[in-house]
């Protein structure tokens, strides 16, 4: 499994209305809990800054993640990043082993 993170920006619409923005986020989570299975939820967070959302998620290939984004483009978002991620500690191994 690959670790993800889905960046997201809501339209100005969504954004403006909470009890909408509220509505369409769980819509949001349902669809893709439909669609991709076998998605794993690490954690969720709402940020201050360019970004509204952060998702980190664990799925089985880009193909899987590359459907998380489409669907959370589709459920309102104005825009989609997903960056793949690794631990810290691999990021550690694999710089030993550079050396």
């Amino acid at each position: 499994m690959g670790l993800y993170v889905l960046m997201t920006r809501l339209t100005p619409e969504i954004s403006g209305d909470l009890k909408k923005r509220e509505a369409i986020g769980k819509e949001w989570k349902k669809k893709v809990d439909n669609l991709c299975p076998d998605v794993k939820w690490i954690s969720h967070y709402a940020l201050l800054g360019p970004y509204d959302f952060m998702d980190i998620y664990e799925a089985e290939d880009e193909e899987t993640a590359a459907k998380v984004s489409m669907i959370t483009r589709a459920s309102g978002a104005l825009a989609v990043e997903t960056w793949p991620a690794m631990t810290w500690t691999r990021f550690i191994e694999i710089v030993k082993d550079c050396q």
